[in-house]
């Protein structure tokens, strides 16, 4: 994937748009990177420039490369995600997908499940589970990349390039669009966070579970079990 990197007291440089920029004329990129949350300046895509980009515009994207883009208040992001967050976070879209699909409650988005949760905000959850409810109103068609759909739970695996800033700021993105559940997993920490709104939460260990509740009605998960099972399979192809 290709990036630029760009000193953060770069200037933005404007071009023509369909809608005004979010940001002034004497913006700097340092300006983009704190309102994103303190994200490295690798992340962001410059053209178009920062405070521009439409859903046109990631579309265009999404059919040139490789990995997963957002779109956050006109700017285009790159999600950051490695190796060992990816396989953590397929694990656990494993267990929910085999769970969802036997109950027929809906369907379990991998990290490319980008959605347009708000009008002029598309962001891809590691994991999300969409009900059937949620599905049938509003009838995604399979040709549109980033359908207008809110998930019922969204699951964030922390990497090394995700600020404690930019995760507040996704989670109040969610719950104003009307995510119910999200669960940030740090694997660094080898602990996770339940949110039920953006400021109720409740920090889990590995002895405790993820628990889907009125959301996931059924779905469970011990965190040490999740963590063992990832591990498991890596020190089985170390040893062959």
């Amino acid at each position: 994937m290709a990036t630029v990197l760009i000193k953060p007291k770069a200037k933005i440089r404007k071009v023509r748009s369909e809608r005004p920029p979010i940001f002034g004329d004497n913006a700097m990129l340092g300006d983009v990177l704190d309102r994103l949350g303190g994200i490295p300046a690798s992340r962001v895509r410059l053209f178009p420039a920062p405070g521009t980009a439409t859903i046109r515009d990631l579309k265009r994207i999404d059919r040139r490369m490789n990995g997963t883009c957002e779109l956050i208040d006109g700017v285009i992001v790159e999600k950051a995600i490695g190796w060992y967050e990816s396989f953590l976070a397929t694990a656990l879209s494993s267990l929910m997908t085999q769970f969802v699909r036997q109950r027929r409650l809906g369907i379990v988005l991998g990290s490319d499940g980008t959605l347009r949760i708000l009008p002029k905000q598309v962001r891809a959850a590691d994991v999300s589970f969409v009900s059937r409810k949620r599905l049938a109103k509003a009838k995604p068609v399979k040709e549109e990349p980033f359908p207008s759909v809110v998930p019922d739970l969204a699951v964030e695996v922390l990497s090394k390039s995700n600020t404690r800033r930019e995760m507040e700021r996704k989670l109040n993105d969610y719950f104003t669009a009307g995510v119910l559940l999200v669960w940030i997993i740090d694997p660094r920490r080898r602990h996770a966070t339940v949110h039920t709104s953006p400021t109720t939460s409740v920090v889990i260990g590995l002895k405790d579970s993820l628990n889907g509740d009125d959301v996931l009605p059924g779905f469970r998960v011990i965190l040490q079990d999740l963590f063992d099972e990832v591990d498991r399979v890596l020190e089985e192809v170390r040893e062959e």
